[in-house]
């Protein structure tokens, strides 16, 4: 054989082996994060959200702080909206008074802020409570109940519905 065909045949190969890996990943990330297309059916204001649960348990979405996008966990155990530090610096957030936080991975310090606006989906609150965290253990933003609380909760079946009082 030529080495011409020899190479087309190792092209074809690899070509195959990256459309199945990108198949793949595809499949992952859906099973990991079925809300991921949250944000596309936004456009206007909302009367209901409703966020499938992934695969580890734990509802994630897309939303906005400050009309900046962001990955959410939805966290009904955390008193206030949590972002990290660096994210917070990135999109502008003023750091207020600083104080010490528990958070799931131990002691940390934290500051007081005040955000403009959150939006998951349709649903959007203003002026909400928030804390930046320096030593976060993740780069999601836990959506904590400063904003949850402003509407209804429902969970059953792998689903938790949000809606506008």
């Amino acid at each position: 054989m030529r080495r011409g065909g020899v190479l087309m045949i190792i092209a074809g190969w690899l070509l195959l082996a990256g459309l199945i890996w990108w198949v793949m990943a595809g499949q992952l990330e859906r099973r990991n994060n079925p809300n991921a297309g949250l944000a596309e059916v936004a456009g206007d204001v909302a009367h209901e959200v409703v966020l499938q649960r992934g695969r580890d348990g734990h509802y994630r979405a897309p939303g906005r702080i400050d009309g900046h996008p962001v990955a959410f966990l939805v966290d009904t155990g955390a008193t206030e909206v949590a972002i990290p530090k660096a994210l917070a610096d990135s999109i502008g957030l003023r750091a207020g008074r600083a104080f010490q936080a528990q958070t799931a991975n131990g002691p940390t310090v934290a500051y007081a802020t005040r955000l403009a606006s959150v939006s998951l989906g349709g649903l959007e609150a203003r002026e909400v409570a928030g804390t930046i965290i320096a030593n976060p253990g993740s780069a999601e933003v836990l959506l904590g109940m400063s904003f949850l609380s402003r509407f209804d909760i429902a969970i059953s079946y792998g689903e938790m519905r949000l809606r506008a009082r």
